[in-house]
This record gives C-alpha cells, structure tokens and sequence, in this order.
C-alpha cells in the first residue's frame, strides 16, 4: 500500500511538472506572436487548465477501467472528444481575456492547430495511463499469484509433516502397552520422552529453520524412545563438525530417515544394529550422512523406503526448489542417505 501511494504521488509530481512545462511553452509561442506579456501568461494558464482536465479524465478512466483488445477505438474517441471539448473551452473562454479583436481573431484561426495539439497531449496521456495501469495490474496479479503459490505451498507442508508422526506414534503407544506388564518402569520413562518429544514437534515450523544442534537434540528424543523398544540391538553413532553445530536446516528433517534407517537396519535381523549420522560443511552445504546395515536378501532399500524418503525429498523441493538435495547409495550392505542443506 505505502509503495502504491508513493508510485501515485510521484505519477501527479509528473503530471504537475508537466503541466507547468506546457503552460511556459504556450504562453512563449502566443508572446511570440506579437501580444503582451499579460494576455500570453493567461492565455497559456486557461488552455492548460483544460488540458490539464482533459488528461486528468482520460488518466482516471483507465485507472478504473483497462480497456480489451477489442475496445481501444472507444479510447480514441475519448481522446477525440476531449481534445474537442478543449479547443471549444479555448474559443468561448479566451476571447474574453481581451478585447483586442486582433487576438479574438488569433485564437479562432489558431483553434484547429489547438486541436491536434490537444490531441496529440491526450493521446500520449491515455497510452502512458495504459501502459501504467496496465504494469500495476500485472504485478499485483504476480504478487497475489505468489501470494497463493506460498499458501498452497505452506499447506502441503502442513500435510507433510502430519503424516510424519502416525506410524512413530503408533509404534511408541504398542511399545508402551507392552512394558506396563514387566516394565513399568520403562514405560513411565517411555511416556515422559515421547512427550518431550511430541512437545517439541508442535513447537516446530517449516518456515522457521533449526540450527543443527537443535535439531540433534530433539532427535535425540527420538533415539532414547527407540532405544527403550529395541534395547541393546539399538546403537547410535553422531559425530558433528564443529563448523555445522550452527548450521540451520529444516526441522524434523533426520526424524523420518533415521526412522528408516532403523525400520530397514533392525526389522530383519536379532542382531545389534549401529546407525550412522554424520554431519559435514563442503562448499556452503550442511552434508548429512546417514547410514545402517541391511540384509539385501530381505529388504529392498530403494524401493521400500517408504513415506520417509520422498516426504523429505518432498519437503525440500517445496523450501529449497531443488530436487537434488537427496542422495541414496546401497554398497555393501550399507545404506546410505545424503541429505545437502544450502547456507545463505
């Protein structure tokens, strides 16, 4: 709004400057013709007056109104009959600035040149006005397109990470109902970190990126609850440079692949399982290396990855508006996540 109003105050800067510029011009030519000094200044003044009206009209009509494709010989009448309307102002008004018949005759000879030259100012005045217009409307039409694109973009993010959480959810509350028998104890401790840790998710926004450090902690969370399903099968390796401890990514980003990580690394086998994450800097990119052990025979780590990995190959997509932020290597019998994370 205040830069709409700053265009339009500029616009009738020009528009006066303009106005004053011709007023100085006419009154020079009528002076040059012989009258005095008295009888140019006013005869200058009244002409740009009405002239001043008539491209006020035409500026304010297309303010409000753009014409189509079909409709721009409706402008040129308008330009035709305000050009008119001015010179017909100019015969019955300047006639009475004097009395000198010499000047009378002056202005009745001098009307069809009054014409073409109001014209020709009223035309330039309605093809500035359009073109004008014409770009306001466009950005506003850009901005308000923008405007949507952002929340329909917000709204699939939402919906992103809503479905985050279920399948976690539903594994910690069967985990939970199993340790009440044996374990109350666990179970307790088990229902105070998935609080925490669902606290923390609610807290948390797309739009309002995590320092890394932060984002360990909350899915630290995350591990203790899986620790206490797995037990000692579970093992975690996180090792950070000191340089990515203040790098900012998006948050919940690790949750969902260390979920994988561990789906595909413990579900088919008795054995320990350890769970790598790595975070480096290279080039102005947050690298983040997550890795677990699989039985190829068993599982199928490119194509069974589930929500997961595409929900975060999603979710950066739609931040970063880049779709080669996810990288996926199966070497053996580890698998491998790469996630880049661009700094500013």
């Amino acid at each position: 709004m205040a830069n709409t109003q700053l265009t339009f105050s500029k616009l009738r800067t020009a528009f006066l400057t303009g106005g004053i510029v011709w007023a100085a011009l006419l009154t020079y030519l009528v002076h040059g013709f012989g009258f005095t000094w008295y009888i140019a200044l006013t005869d200058g003044l009244i002409s740009s007056i009405l002239l001043g009206a008539a491209c006020w009209l035409i500026n304010n009509n297309l303010r409000y109104f753009q014409p189509g494709k079909g409709s721009y010989i409706n402008i040129l009448i308008w330009c035709v009959a305000l050009a008119g309307a001015c010179s017909l102002g100019c015969r019955w008004i300047l006639p009475y600035v004097s009395s000198n018949p010499v000047y009378g005759n002056f202005v009745v000879q001098s009307l069809t040149i009054r014409f073409f030259t109001n014209f020709l100012a009223v035309g330039w005045m309605a093809m500035i006005s359009m073109i004008w217009y014409s770009q306001l409307d466009q950005k506003e039409n850009e901005k308000r397109k923008s405007e949507a694109e952002k929340l329909a973009r917000d709204a699939e993010l939402y919906n992103l990470r809503q479905q985050l959480q279920p399948h976690f959810l539903f594994n910690s509350l069967n985990s939970i109902n199993a340790l009440i028998g044996f374990k109350p104890d666990e179970a307790r401790k088990m229902i105070h970190q998935l609080s925490d840790f669902l606290r923390g998710t609610l807290k948390k926004d797309d739009q309002q990126q995590v320092t890394l450090t932060e984002e360990l902690a909350h899915l630290q969370l995350y591990l203790d609850i899986e620790k206490v399903r797995f037990g000692h099968r579970l093992m975690t390796e996180i090792s950070c440079d000191t340089k990515c401890q203040e790098c900012t990514l998006p948050p919940m980003i690790l949750q969902p692949i260390v979920e994988n990580a561990i789906k595909f690394g413990l579900y088919d086998t008795t054995e320990s399982v350890t769970v790598s994450i790595r975070a480096e800097w290279d080039d102005n990119y947050l690298i983040i290396i997550i890795q677990n052990p699989y039985d190829p025979t068993t599982a199928r780590p490119r194509r069974g990855t589930g929500f997961g990995l595409s929900g975060v190959q999603r979710r950066l997509d739609l931040l970063f508006a880049r779709t080669d932020l996810v990288e996926t290597h199966a070497n053996d019998n580890i698998f491998t996540t790469i996630i880049k994370i661009p700094q500013a």
